[in-house]
């Protein structure tokens, strides 16, 4: 890889490498060779700039979980015009031992999925879309996702002053402007997401395999395609007039690994419907996603996506619809 370290074999073994680097093995300083100094870091929760707020937050994080591992799932990964981009599934796993921004120590053991889809140039990191699975988080800890941002806009202030969740008017331009590449694989995904998004719900039933494994936002493990469908139901019938975007595509095939695509999107809209999120509220949502897929040899075509991965941030969510309440 052009003006990367030779010590990493490709793309996927750098960015597998560089977070166990970084975490496990305590290399928070190399965050200042591997980030760039002006990285824009977007998640649901809110945006950074510089590697020097990345820098801060990860050592709150390592002091609070201080056996945090990250065990690295897959990366899906395309090339562009100015390098790489990647989007790197993890298993992450950790014990809340030391009071934090999650509240006084509990003792609490928990393990959830995280995505972060990274551009990276000549062995730095300078773009990056980050999304944790904090709904899952906080029920492993004992708590509710709407207590625990009930809690954030408190401890934060209020409804006036708390730090706002994630919205694309927040935006900064990180300097990656990609999409993503065309193979098949990424487009049969982005057919299926279009799809459901447009309440075809049927659509799983015909084109996802009976038996297919889901992983979604909450830590939820489903097996079946009818109980995969729940969660799309129960997300898209809590904001059924929000305008789903596809941002970012990616799929990719071989490396002894099933076919497989990445998607990142959103949705931009009205809590106005009654669904995983409580009654309407008319409050103004943004919601970031990243999505995994995989594909098999078992559907009514040939095809049938076997695994999917479905990330989204219930706390952020429920921090958008509480402040409107107020």
């Amino acid at each position: 890889m052009k003006g990367f370290s030779n010590r990493w074999k490709d793309f996927p073994d750098y960015i597998i490498g560089i977070t166990k680097e970084i975490w496990e093995d305590r290399g928070v300083g190399t965050l200042h060779h591997y980030y760039a100094k002006d990285i824009v870091v977007r998640s649901p929760m809110g945006i950074q700039r510089g590697n020097q707020q990345v820098i801060a937050s990860t050592m709150a994080t390592i002091n609070e979980f201080p056996d945090r591992q990250l065990f690295g799932d897959d990366v899906i990964w395309s090339e562009h015009e100015t390098g790489y981009l990647s989007s790197h599934r993890l298993n992450t796993v950790a014990t809340h031992t030391r009071d934090g921004a999650f509240g006084h120590a509990t003792g609490k053991r928990w393990n959830v999925k995280v995505i972060a889809d990274c551009a990276a140039l000549e062995d730095t990191i300078f773009d990056e879309w980050l999304v944790r699975d904090y709904g899952g988080m906080v029920r492993q800890l004992g708590v509710t996702p709407e207590a625990y941002a009930a809690d954030l806009i408190a401890h934060e202030g209020g409804s006036e002053n708390a730090k706002r969740a994630f919205t694309p008017d927040q935006d900064l331009d990180g300097g990656y402007h990609g999409r993503g590449n065309d193979n098949e694989w990424g487009q049969r995904y982005a057919d299926s997401l279009t799809r459901i998004m447009d309440a075809d719900f049927a659509h799983i039933r015909q084109n996802y395999d009976r038996a297919m494994v889901g992983e979604y936002a909450g830590s939820v493990t489903s097996v079946s395609s009818e109980e995969c469908t729940k969660f799309w139901i129960g997300l898209r019938s809590a904001f059924p007039s929000a305008k789903f975007t596809i941002h970012h595509q990616t799929g990719m095939d071989g490396g002894m690994l099933s076919p497989r695509a990445a998607i990142r999107w959103s949705l931009d809209g009205i809590h106005d419907g009654w669904g995983s999120f409580g009654a309407p509220t008319g409050a103004p949502v943004h919601v970031m996603g990243i999505s995994h897929a995989e594909f098999g040899p078992y559907g009514p075509d040939g095809v049938g996506l076997r695994r999917e991965y479905a990330l989204i941030d219930e706390v952020a969510i429920w921090k958008q619809i509480l402040m409107h309440k107020g």
